[in-house]
Parts: structure tokens; C-alpha cells; sequence
């Protein structure tokens, strides 16, 4: 069914492209001008014609995308439209677009599970020149021998410190090494509230723009751990072995708070990031991806922050390092016009070889040629600068000392509808309207039902 509707989009936007003469309605531009980006290696040869749309995963990156797109077409003459989903809503939006006349050229996948969503839709980019940059097969996705995805960004997450904050409050980070470490710091700030006039933790908000923070991050650990305990990288049917030290570090989180637990549905993604920034609380799980967010004129120095793992009472937690890995992996439409599939690798192969491209998305304060902050990504290709990312420069520093990052397992959540039945159980658990069992039912039968539904 999907390759019958994958011919049927191909032959649509031929005939759009055969009609209009190539542009589509949303984009504008001179499509015969010289792509000056093409003096590449590989199998890849330049794109006449051409135009690239690309729906982007990451908010927190529209500004950067778009400068991007709008300098690559002033060098170029190719058209490059960005379009930025919702938090939240990709996978969504990344269906109602692929059914347009002129779907995506360049979209994304998280992993495994999302490129079996999506493997029929993905041009073969094994002979790429984009490919050829990669600095490992680790960050290529593939079917067998085709690479249908490659790894963009490596990110990692876990708690964000206010030391300023923590030092008021009469502590360290070196004083937090554990989840019994962190329950202590955090209750002691909680019974001082009123005297230290910040909070433990930044509002753990569960509306569609935060509450994949826990539905998926968070929940991240207690499949990690599991993992690691049967030696396996994914499962048909999750046990919840550790569902009792998610139970206790969500609990943290949502009583230690800057409101409280009722609350927590109605709070938004920008209501956590902007306590922090206010000095309302010490703690914010988020990841690197946050730091220009964070940094900058009126705001906060690398002096002021750190990031710490997200401890959850589990495993060796004395070498236990941040949760490091990608979502992020990037497919071109084989749907899409010859021209648009060559316009789209070499937009690619631009944004990860070109000054301009590795210094935008790999550079922090002032990398963009507006002035404005890059997106501070480590990228896994040749070409890559070193980021000036804090977050990132700590994961390094753990490495070296010889801790153990978590893996990326929420790769392996058997659909998104499992994700939300696990946020809806944890929003009516911290509302007081439901009980940990639901959570319990959301995580462990939802999970062999999903994947029965999506491997049946």
C-alpha cells in the first residue's frame, strides 16, 4: 500500500512539476541558477532545476534552518524551504504533508521504529556524497545494505543545574552522585522554599510542547536499565522491571516543584525553560540542545551551569554518565522529482562540508552569519568543528573519566500512541485523577499491544 501510494505521489508531482514548470506553491526562486555548493566527490552530480523542502523536526532550530535555507539559495539559486513542526506533532504533520502534491524532499525518522513508518518513502543513499562524510556506519540507518537514514546530531540530556542557585541552597554538584543524593538536595530546598525563593525543580509540564521530556526521556531509563539487565536492544514486550524508580524520580519531580502536581497539564515546554532562566528553580531536565537557549547576553555564563545524569536509584549510578545518543536521522523522498532528490542531497552535503553549513550547525554565540547563536550540534561527519556547547564538553568529560552514558532506547517505543497512553497515565497520576497502576497498564500492556499492532 505504501509503495502503491509512493508511485502515485512520484507521478502527482511529476505532472505538478511537468504543469508549473517545477515550482511549487510554496516556494519562490530562480530554479536555473548555478549551484556554486557542487564542487563535491562522490556519485552525486550538481541539480538543474531542482528545489528542497525540508521538514524540520526541531523548534528550538527553526531561526538557524532558516537562515540557512535563505544563504544556500543567495549561493546557489536553488529554492530551499524549512518547515518546522510543532513539538510534539512531527509524525503527525510528517503525514498529513507526505500526502500534498509536493511532499518533503528531506525529512526525518528517529530510529528503527520510524523507519519502518516511513523505509518506503526513503531514496537509497548509499553511493551519497552526504554518506560518504559520515564518520561511521554507527550514525547510518539502513535496510539490509541500503542506508535510508543518516545521523545528523549527537545529543545528550539530563538535569540542567542553576550552580549559582545550588550554592545558595548550601550545595554542590559534586554533592549529588546519586538518586538519593539528588531526593535529599531536592526535599531540603523544598522545605526552604519560602526562605531560599526558588524552587527544587522547573515545572514538569504536560502539554504537547514538554510532556515528551518524560513520556520519552525520562521513560527512557527505566527501558535502559531493563536492556541492560537481559543483554537485548529491544523487546516485543517491555516488563517494567524498573517502573517503581520511574515512580520515584516522576515523584520528585512533580513535588519539588515551582507548582503544583494539578497543574502539571496545563504547563507548557517555554513555562519550564523560562523558571529556569528566571531563577525559579535549581533543576530542568532537558538536554544540549537547550544551551543557546540559555546562554548568552541576559542570560546565564557556562560559569552558572552544569548538567548531571538523571539518577533513578538504578545500576551503577557512582560511573553512570548523561543519556547520549540521537533521535535525529535524516531521509530524502525517493517520491520526489530526480531534480528535487539531487537538490536535496547537495543542500546536504553543503550543510555538513561548507564553512558556512559545519560552522552554523555546529557553532554556538555568534556562528550565524547574522550574528545570531549556530545550533550547537556535535554532527558525526568529517567536516565537523568542535562545539562550544557546555552540555556537550561535560558528556566528553564523563566519557573520559571513564562513566557510562545511557543509550538512546526510547528509539524502540513501539509507536506514538504508546507514548501518549504513558504521558495521558503520568498527567492523570500527578492530577490525582488516576494511580500508578494506570501508569503501570500505559507502560507494560500498551507496549505489547503497540508492537503487536505495528509488527502484526
Amino acid at each position: 500500500m505504501k509503495k502503491m501510494l509512493a508511485l502515485l505521489l512520484a507521478l502527482t508531482m511529476a505532472f505538478a512539476l511537468v504543469a508549473c514548470g517545477g515550482n511549487n506553491s510554496s516556494n519562490t526562486g530562480n530554479n536555473s541558477g548555478n549551484n556554486t555548493a557542487n564542487d563535491q566527490t562522490g556519485d552525486d552530480s550538481t541539480a538543474a532545476g531542482g528545489e528542497v523542502y525540508y521538514l524540520n523536526f526541531k523548534p528550538e532550530q527553526d531561526a538557524q534552518w532558516q537562515e540557512l535555507a535563505q544563504l544556500y539559495t543567495e549561493e546557489t539559486g536553488v529554492p530551499v524551504t524549512v518547515v518546522t513542526a510543532a513539538s510534539g506533532e512531527y509524525e503527525t504533520n510528517l503525514m498529513s504533508e507526505m500526502g500534498k502534491s509536493n511532499p518533503p524532499t528531506l525529512f526525518q525518522v528517529n530510529g528503527p521504529v520510524g523507519l519502518a513508518n516511513w523505509k518506503d518513502y526513503c531514496y537509497d543513499l548509499s553511493d551519497s556524497a552526504v554518506y560518504g562524510e559520515l564518520t561511521s556506519d554507527e550514525y547510518a540507518l539502513k535496510d539490509g545494505d541500503a542506508v535510508l537514514g543518516i545521523a545528523y546530531v549527537i545529543e545528550s540530556y539530563g538535569i540542567i543545574v542553576n550552580k549559582t542557585l545550588l550554592a545558595e541552597a548550601g550545595y554542590g554538584v559534586e554533592d549529588i552522585q546519586s538518586f538519593e543524593d539528588l531526593k535529599k538536595v531536592a526535599e531540603d530546598i523544598t522545605a526552604r522554599k519560602d526562605e531560599l525563593g526558588f524552587a527544587a525543580f522547573t515545572s514538569a509540564g504536560m502539554d504537547g510542547s514538554s510532556d515528551w521530556r518524560f513520556k520519552t526521556h525520562l521513560a527512557n531509563l527505566p527501558i535502559y536499565f531493563e536492556y541492560q539487565d537481559k543483554g537485548i536492544s529491544s523487546t516485543d514486550a517491555i516488563e517494567g522491571t524498573y517502573l517503581d524508580n520511574y515512580k520515584a524520580i516522576w515523584d520528585l519531580y512533580i513535588n519539588n516543584s515551582t507548582c503544583s502536581p494539578t497543574e502539571l497539564a496545563g504547563k507548557t515546554g517555554d513555562d519550564s525553560k523560562n523558571e529556569f532562566l528566571n531563577g525559579e528553580a535549581v533543576f530542568f531536565q532537558n538536554g544540549s540542545w537547550e544551551y543557546a537557549n540559555l546562554v548568552g547576553e541576559g542570560k546565564y555564563t557556562d560559569e552558572d551551569l552544569a548538567m548531571i545524569p538523571i539518577y533513578i536509584g538504578a545500576g551503577d549510578e557512582a560511573n553512570q554518565g548523561l543519556c547520549t545518543g540521537t533521535e535525529n536521522y535524516w531521509c530524502v523522498n525517493n517520491s520526489a522529482s530526480e531534480e528535487n532528490i539531487q537538490a536535496t542531497l547537495d543542500f546536504l552535503y553543503w550543510c555538513v562540508t561548507s564553512e558556512t553549513g559545519t560552522q552554523a550547525m555546529g557553532g554556538g554565540e555568534g556562528a550565524m552569519p547574522s550574528g545570531e547563536p549556530g545550533m550547537s550540534f556535535v554532527i558525526p561527519f568529517k567536516g565537523a568543528i568542535e562545539s562550544p556547547n557546555l552540555f556537550v564538553k561535560q558528556d566528553a568529560e564523563m566519557l573520559a573519566a571513564g562513566k557510562t552514558p545511557v543509550s538512546w532506547n526510547f528509539t524502540t517505543m513501539p509507536s506514538e500512541e504508546w507514548k501518549n497512553g504513558v504521558g495521558s497515565a503520568l498527567t492523570a497520576y500527578a492530577a490525582g485523577t488516576g494511580d500508578w497502576d494506570g501508569v503501570v497498564t500505559a507502560f507494560v500492556d500498551g507496549w505489547a499491544s503497540e508492537y503487536a499492532l505495528a509488527n502484526g
